[in-house]
């Protein structure tokens, strides 16, 4: 029996992704950066927390006006188009029509669907919304769902590059360790990611890992140069 594979709860996906990518890779790059200019790791924990705590409070303020806006673009959308189907019905019959055209229905069937459609005018407006616009009717809980994903997948990810240097006295010693856990799970994250999404795994983490040590190593050289002066 044929079962078909489908990727399920994209947006929540996409949501930790946002999150969980800036999360190992902002506070990585910020510990490495001080520790290339301060001795004393109880510093870099303090301004981690702090940023991680920012970092997530942003992103998830990010995440939840992008769901807004939308959620309010598909509402005016959806008035727009119950406004078009009351003024100028046959012009939206004559697009119902051109999606039908575009499967390869023959003219004759496309104005008995075009007709059949326009007897219910909420399926109508629907399958406008849908096949002209694009757009799919947003869950009404889908911007606070996604501030708080995006914000906890932050904080999980922030974590990560700044629990060694609870363990240590140096920062440089927290930055060996750091290195070595947070290049780890950036190739993990990466590697799931992109098997997650259908793109090659192993490219797909070695990137991920790559962006976060150029990130790291900017961050650090930078910190050496500005101390250096």
């Amino acid at each position: 029996m044929h079962e078909e594979q489908h990727l399920r709860s994209s947006e929540f996906i996409r949501d930790v992704v946002i999150g969980m990518s800036d999360g190992l890779t902002v506070p990585f790059a910020l510990a490495a950066g001080l520790s290339g200019a301060v001795q004393g790791a109880g510093i870099v924990i303090t301004a981690g927390l702090a940023e991680i705590a920012a970092g997530a409070i942003a992103m998830g303020l990010g995440g939840f006006l992008a769901a807004r806006t939308e959620a309010d673009h598909y509402k005016s959308e959806l008035k727009r188009e119950y406004d078009e189907v009351e003024r100028v019905p046959e012009q939206e019959k004559k697009e119902v029509k051109e999606v039908f055209a575009a499967f390869g229905l023959s003219p004759a069937l496309q104005d008995q669907v075009a007709d059949e459609m326009a007897k219910d005018k909420d399926k109508w407006v629907d399958f406008m919304m849908r096949y002209e616009l694009g757009l799919e009717k947003p869950e009404e809980s889908r911007a606070r769902r996604s501030a708080f994903t995006i914000g906890a997948s932050y904080i999980v990810g922030g974590i990560i590059p700044l629990s060694p240097y609870f363990f240590v006295q140096q920062a440089a010693d927290g930055l060996t360790y750091s290195a070595a856990v947070t290049i780890v799970c950036l190739f993990v994250f990466g590697y799931f990611k992109s098997k997650m999404t259908g793109q090659p795994a192993l490219k797909g983490a070695f990137s991920v890992v790559m962006i976060g040590a150029l990130a790291a190593a900017a961050a650090f050289g930078l910190a050496r140069l500005v101390q250096g002066l």
